[in-house]
């Protein structure tokens, strides 16, 4: 299918963007007809899935399961407290299609699995990794390496947050850098909403950077980051030759 161009009212509402060196109107006719996954729609992915609605992006796949909670308010902040109570995705939906009624939105109020990772990742060109816990976090990370999808991984603990970029056949993947389920790691743990938004538009830039083909994505870096010292460090991370999920693919140019 050819791309769709923009409308008059695209124009106006993402002019200020489109004055960006080396992205203008066909870097955002690319965000128009991009598709990006986000999972799930937290304190992390609720930031990343408004600031890609903001940005114009044209379709989003989102999954995110259960009800809204009083202890969700603190961060997730596409959950209000006259929902509580009520499914979380139907808030996300609303509070996104308030913001940017052009989205086209797949809603679906799942967590992922490997019951359904491939069907969610097929939807869209793009991965965002939002989700807190690892089965779901390798779910889709071996989905984005089976079907040769970008996939932007980002996780926050306490001050901490980490970013990195999985390009099939060109950078490591998540399985690389974790190979296994950090016994350590619980469902439950110290955040501040603050913490989750700045890894969260980090993220989202990665994502546009990708989309649009601006500027250098963090393929092969991991961005270490303690907001309680404003510490940033990037390091280099490499393909396991034994990596069960990238470790027979050949490097691709």
């Amino acid at each position: 299918m050819p791309p769709t161009p923009l409308t008059d009212e695209e124009r106006a509402v993402y002019e200020w963007q489109m004055w960006v060196p080396d992205f203008g109107e066909s870097g955002q006719e690319k965000l128009k007809n991009a598709s990006v996954m986000v999972s799930r729609v937290g304190g992390v992915g609720s930031v990343v899935a408004y600031e890609l609605a903001a940005a114009g992006v044209g379709k989003l796949v989102l999954a995110h399961a259960g009800n809204i909670k009083p202890s969700d308010l603190n961060r997730q902040l596409l959950m209000t407290h006259d929902c509580l109570g009520k499914p979380r995705i139907d808030s996300i939906k609303r509070r996104l299609l308030d913001l940017n009624p052009r989205l086209e939105i797949v809603a679906v109020g799942e967590n992922v699995s490997e019951s359904n990772a491939a069907g969610l990742v097929e939807q869209c060109d793009l991965i965002v990794d939002c989700a807190p816990l690892f089965p779901e976090r390798f779910a889709m990370n071996r989905q984005a390496v089976l079907q040769n999808k970008p996939l932007v991984e980002c996780a926050m603990y306490e001050l901490e947050a980490h970013i990195t970029t999985v390009v099939p056949g060109k950078s490591p993947c998540l399985q690389c850098i974790w190979p296994e389920n950090p016994p350590t790691w619980k469902r439950q743990f110290p955040v501040f909403g603050a913490v989750s938004g700045t890894v969260a538009c980090m993220g989202a830039i990665e994502a546009i950077k990708l989309i649009s083909n601006i500027g250098d994505p963090l393929t092969g870096r991991l961005v270490r980051m303690d907001l309680r010292d404003m510490d940033f460090k990037t390091m280099k991370v490499t393909r396991r030759k034994d990596c069960p999920v990238c470790g027979s693919m050949g490097e691709k140019s």
